[in-house]
């Protein structure tokens, strides 16, 4: 098992933390990784664009010239696709761009995040985060003391709780999520993954079997 230090909230170093070789230590497989991350980006679009096709547009009833002697081509209506204001040929319609994924497969790409995280070095664990107030500043100072406030960080707490969420919601470079939440592509998108021992202890007891 890895060990890696648990720090205070003031950045100092409170002890040591072993994590599971189960979640953190198998070998990244980066192609699950990639199909879980692509799976998570289709299921966000709507899917909700929609152009109108020729029988749908307003207009077109009556044949715009007769059949033969203009010398121009024939036409049967003004609202055929060539003309301007004319339906739109094989134009995007609602559908869903669900892509459904094992769900072994969900669970091995998320124990490889989580082992990638921790063979670049990127995880951080606290003892604890707390904070008495609702208060940008006083999270913003915890990110100084553990020597991250300019990198990208994912901040992950056992519960919910309020006062960070709520503190951590205006910086653009930092997002907070619970282990219930905790999914590849937030672990992938941010640099460094913060998450406190009480997590730790539920993402092991989640994906250690």
């Amino acid at each position: 098992m890895a060990k890696i230090d648990v720090y205070n909230m003031d950045g100092t170093v409170n002890g040591q933390i072993e994590l599971s070789d189960a979640v953190f230590g198998i070998e990244p497989n980066e192609a699950v990784m990639h199909q879980v991350v692509k799976s998570q980006l289709a299921n966000l679009r709507q899917g909700t664009s929609k152009t109108k096709g020729r029988s749908e547009v307003r207009g077109g009833g009556r044949k715009p010239y007769r059949q033969k002697g203009t010398g121009r081509a024939r036409q049967g209506s003004i609202r055929a696709a060539q003309w301007v204001g004319g339906g739109i040929i094989f134009g995007p319609v609602p559908r869903s761009y669900r892509q459904a994924v094992p769900k072994k497969l969900r669970r091995l790409a998320l124990k490889s995040a989580l082992s990638q995280k921790l063979l670049e070095g990127n995880v951080i664990v606290l003892d604890k985060l707390e904070l008495d107030e609702i208060k940008t500043k006083k999270f913003v100072a915890v990110l100084k003391n553990l020597k991250i406030d300019a990198a990208k960080a994912l901040v992950v707490t056992d519960e919910s709780n309020t006062n960070v969420e709520r503190s951590a919601r205006n910086l653009i470079n930092v997002q907070t999520a619970r282990v219930n939440t905790l999914n590849v592509l937030n672990i992938l998108k941010y640099d460094k993954f913060v998450v406190t021992k009480a997590a730790v202890e539920q993402i092991e007891e989640v994906y250690a079997s």
